[in-house]
Protein backbone atom coordinates (compact mmCIF):
# COMPACT_ATOMS: atom_id res chain seq x y z
CA UNK A 1 0.00 0.00 0.00
CA UNK A 2 0.75 3.41 -1.01
CA UNK A 3 2.14 5.68 2.11
CA UNK A 4 -0.86 8.48 0.80
CA UNK A 5 -3.25 5.34 1.38
CA UNK A 6 -1.80 4.70 4.41
CA UNK A 7 -1.77 8.39 5.47
CA UNK A 8 -5.56 8.68 4.21
CA UNK A 9 -6.64 5.14 6.41
CA UNK A 10 -5.16 6.51 9.35
CA UNK A 11 -7.00 9.63 9.03
CA UNK A 12 -10.66 7.70 8.10
CA UNK A 13 -9.65 5.78 11.56
CA UNK A 14 -9.24 9.01 13.49
CA UNK A 15 -12.42 10.64 11.67
CA UNK A 16 -14.39 7.39 13.21
CA UNK A 17 -12.66 8.00 16.62
CA UNK A 18 -13.17 11.03 16.90
CA UNK A 19 -16.87 10.87 15.62
CA UNK A 20 -17.70 8.24 18.46
CA UNK A 21 -15.79 10.20 21.26
CA UNK A 22 -18.34 13.19 20.20
CA UNK A 23 -21.22 10.79 19.90
CA UNK A 24 -20.65 9.62 23.35
CA UNK A 25 -20.47 12.67 24.72
CA UNK A 26 -23.72 14.23 23.67
CA UNK A 27 -26.13 14.52 26.32
CA UNK A 28 -28.99 12.41 25.80
CA UNK A 29 -31.22 15.04 27.88
CA UNK A 30 -31.03 18.78 28.80
CA UNK A 31 -29.02 18.47 31.56
CA UNK A 32 -29.91 22.42 32.37
CA UNK A 33 -33.55 21.71 31.71
CA UNK A 34 -32.96 18.55 34.32
CA UNK A 35 -31.14 20.67 37.15
CA UNK A 36 -33.65 23.63 37.43
CA UNK A 37 -36.62 21.63 38.18
CA UNK A 38 -34.72 19.19 40.73
CA UNK A 39 -34.17 22.70 42.31
CA UNK A 40 -37.27 23.61 42.15
CA UNK A 41 -38.54 20.13 43.39
CA UNK A 42 -35.84 20.83 46.48
CA UNK A 43 -37.66 24.16 47.20
CA UNK A 44 -34.21 25.66 49.15
CA UNK A 45 -36.60 26.13 52.48
CA UNK A 46 -34.46 23.10 53.91
CA UNK A 47 -31.13 21.85 54.28
CA UNK A 48 -29.89 19.47 50.90
CA UNK A 49 -29.43 15.80 51.40
CA UNK A 50 -27.80 13.49 48.85
CA UNK A 51 -27.60 9.96 49.08
CA UNK A 52 -24.12 8.12 47.55
CA UNK A 53 -23.78 4.34 46.52
CA UNK A 54 -20.72 4.12 44.10
CA UNK A 55 -18.16 6.78 43.79
CA UNK A 56 -19.94 9.55 45.77
CA UNK A 57 -19.08 7.52 48.68
CA UNK A 58 -15.34 7.98 48.23
CA UNK A 59 -15.13 11.15 46.12
CA UNK A 60 -18.28 13.52 46.95
CA UNK A 61 -16.27 16.24 45.47
CA UNK A 62 -19.18 19.44 47.09
CA UNK A 63 -18.81 20.40 50.59
CA UNK A 64 -20.96 18.60 53.07
CA UNK A 65 -21.28 19.31 57.02
CA UNK A 66 -22.62 15.90 57.79
CA UNK A 67 -22.82 12.54 56.60
CA UNK A 68 -24.55 9.27 57.89
CA UNK A 69 -24.98 5.85 56.73
CA UNK A 70 -28.02 5.19 55.35
CA UNK A 71 -30.70 2.73 53.65
CA UNK A 72 -33.45 3.08 50.89
CA UNK A 73 -35.72 0.32 50.16
CA UNK A 74 -36.93 -0.37 46.36
CA UNK A 75 -33.76 0.63 44.63
CA UNK A 76 -29.95 -1.64 44.93
CA UNK A 77 -26.79 -0.72 43.51
CA UNK A 78 -25.45 -2.36 40.12
CA UNK A 79 -22.19 -2.50 38.36
CA UNK A 80 -24.45 -2.05 35.22
CA UNK A 81 -24.18 1.25 33.19
CA UNK A 82 -22.02 1.54 30.47
CA UNK A 83 -19.08 4.05 30.75
CA UNK A 84 -17.41 5.07 27.83
CA UNK A 85 -15.66 8.29 28.93
CA UNK A 86 -14.46 8.05 32.55
CA UNK A 87 -13.72 4.14 32.76
CA UNK A 88 -14.03 3.04 29.35
CA UNK A 89 -14.27 4.07 25.86
CA UNK A 90 -16.41 3.53 22.86
CA UNK A 91 -14.71 0.85 21.56
CA UNK A 92 -14.28 -1.27 24.83
CA UNK A 93 -16.75 0.41 27.22
CA UNK A 94 -16.40 0.15 30.84
CA UNK A 95 -18.81 -0.21 33.48
CA UNK A 96 -19.89 2.20 36.61
CA UNK A 97 -22.85 1.74 39.31
CA UNK A 98 -26.26 2.73 38.54
CA UNK A 99 -29.00 2.95 41.33
CA UNK A 100 -31.62 0.28 39.72
CA UNK A 101 -35.04 -0.48 40.97
CA UNK A 102 -35.73 -3.43 43.45
CA UNK A 103 -34.04 -4.28 46.61
CA UNK A 104 -32.85 -2.44 48.59
CA UNK A 105 -29.50 0.26 49.26
CA UNK A 106 -26.61 0.72 52.07
CA UNK A 107 -25.08 3.68 51.26
CA UNK A 108 -24.43 7.12 52.75
CA UNK A 109 -26.17 10.45 53.09
CA UNK A 110 -24.71 13.50 53.35
CA UNK A 111 -25.93 17.10 54.51
CA UNK A 112 -25.62 20.05 52.30
CA UNK A 113 -26.13 23.51 54.17
CA UNK A 114 -29.62 25.14 52.51
CA UNK A 115 -27.85 28.61 51.82
CA UNK A 116 -25.11 26.28 50.04
CA UNK A 117 -27.52 23.87 48.39
CA UNK A 118 -27.73 25.60 44.82
CA UNK A 119 -24.01 25.91 44.50
CA UNK A 120 -23.07 22.51 45.41
CA UNK A 121 -25.73 20.99 43.75
CA UNK A 122 -24.79 22.64 40.49
CA UNK A 123 -21.12 21.38 41.05
CA UNK A 124 -22.75 18.04 41.38
CA UNK A 125 -24.83 18.24 38.30
CA UNK A 126 -21.60 18.83 36.51
CA UNK A 127 -20.01 15.75 37.71
CA UNK A 128 -23.35 13.50 37.31
CA UNK A 129 -25.69 14.78 34.86
CA UNK A 130 -23.75 16.09 31.97
CA UNK A 131 -24.52 13.24 29.88
CA UNK A 132 -27.93 13.37 31.32
CA UNK A 133 -28.21 9.86 31.66
CA UNK A 134 -28.94 9.31 35.30
CA UNK A 135 -32.88 9.64 36.48
CA UNK A 136 -32.52 12.50 39.87
CA UNK A 137 -34.58 11.15 42.00
CA UNK A 138 -36.23 12.17 45.98
CA UNK A 139 -35.58 8.81 48.13
CA UNK A 140 -36.49 8.27 51.33
CA UNK A 141 -32.86 7.02 53.12
CA UNK A 142 -33.83 5.29 56.52
CA UNK A 143 -30.81 6.50 59.01
CA UNK A 144 -30.27 5.63 62.98
CA UNK A 145 -30.98 9.39 63.51
CA UNK A 146 -34.92 9.01 61.39
CA UNK A 147 -35.46 8.99 57.57
CA UNK A 148 -34.01 11.88 55.21
CA UNK A 149 -35.33 12.91 51.32
CA UNK A 150 -32.37 13.04 49.60
CA UNK A 151 -31.39 13.45 46.29
CA UNK A 152 -30.22 10.14 44.29
CA UNK A 153 -29.07 9.30 41.00
CA UNK A 154 -30.90 6.59 39.59
CA UNK A 155 -30.89 4.39 36.05
CA UNK A 156 -33.86 3.04 34.21
CA UNK A 157 -33.35 -0.03 33.00
CA UNK A 158 -34.75 1.47 29.89
CA UNK A 159 -32.01 3.61 29.02
CA UNK A 160 -29.60 2.58 26.47
CA UNK A 161 -26.76 2.62 29.02
CA UNK A 162 -28.15 0.03 30.93
CA UNK A 163 -26.40 -3.33 30.23
CA UNK A 164 -28.69 -5.62 31.10
CA UNK A 165 -27.60 -8.85 31.73
CA UNK A 166 -23.87 -9.49 31.64
CA UNK A 167 -21.86 -12.86 31.75
CA UNK A 168 -19.41 -13.72 34.45
CA UNK A 169 -16.79 -13.94 31.30
CA UNK A 170 -17.98 -10.28 30.28
CA UNK A 171 -17.31 -8.67 33.21
CA UNK A 172 -13.76 -10.27 33.27
CA UNK A 173 -13.12 -9.17 30.37
CA UNK A 174 -14.40 -5.87 30.99
CA UNK A 175 -12.60 -5.28 34.46
CA UNK A 176 -9.17 -6.89 32.30
CA UNK A 177 -9.53 -4.38 29.47
CA UNK A 178 -11.73 -1.07 30.12
CA UNK A 179 -10.15 2.04 30.73
CA UNK A 180 -10.95 5.94 30.52
CA UNK A 181 -10.32 8.97 31.22
CA UNK A 182 -10.54 8.00 35.17
CA UNK A 183 -8.84 5.00 35.23
CA UNK A 184 -9.97 1.45 35.27
CA UNK A 185 -13.16 -0.62 35.67
CA UNK A 186 -11.41 -2.72 38.11
CA UNK A 187 -10.09 0.50 39.94
CA UNK A 188 -13.54 2.01 40.16
CA UNK A 189 -15.19 -1.33 41.67
CA UNK A 190 -12.26 -2.07 43.76
CA UNK A 191 -12.17 1.50 45.40
CA UNK A 192 -15.95 1.57 46.04
CA UNK A 193 -15.95 -2.06 47.18
CA UNK A 194 -13.17 -1.04 49.85
CA UNK A 195 -14.92 2.47 50.88
CA UNK A 196 -18.21 0.02 51.59
CA UNK A 197 -16.33 -2.24 54.04
CA UNK A 198 -14.89 1.25 55.87
CA UNK A 199 -18.42 2.23 56.38
CA UNK A 200 -19.56 -1.23 57.67
CA UNK A 201 -21.53 -1.89 54.66
CA UNK A 202 -21.49 -5.74 53.10
CA UNK A 203 -21.68 -5.81 49.13
CA UNK A 204 -21.76 -9.70 48.49
CA UNK A 205 -22.26 -9.33 44.70
CA UNK A 206 -19.77 -6.64 44.39
CA UNK A 207 -17.63 -9.14 46.36
CA UNK A 208 -17.98 -11.92 43.88
CA UNK A 209 -17.80 -10.41 40.73
CA UNK A 210 -14.09 -8.85 41.84
CA UNK A 211 -13.39 -12.44 42.49
CA UNK A 212 -13.74 -13.33 39.08
CA UNK A 213 -10.67 -11.31 38.13
CA UNK A 214 -8.67 -11.42 41.42
CA UNK A 215 -8.52 -15.13 41.32
CA UNK A 216 -7.05 -14.87 38.12
CA UNK A 217 -4.31 -12.01 39.23
CA UNK A 218 -4.16 -12.40 42.67
CA UNK A 219 -1.36 -9.78 42.89
CA UNK A 220 -3.45 -7.57 41.54
CA UNK A 221 -5.50 -4.40 43.75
Amino acid sequence: MAAAEVSAGAGFHGRAKFRRMTEALKPLRDPAAMLERTLTEWGGHEDLWVFGYGSLIWRPEFDYVERRAAKVHGWHRALKMWSRINRGTPERPGLVFGLLAGGCCHGVVFRIPRENGRKEMALLWAREMKLAIYDPKWLTCHTTQGPVTALAFTLSKRSPSHTGVLTAEEYRRIFMEASGIYGTTYEYAHRTLEELKRHNIRDRGLEKLLKLIERDTPSRG
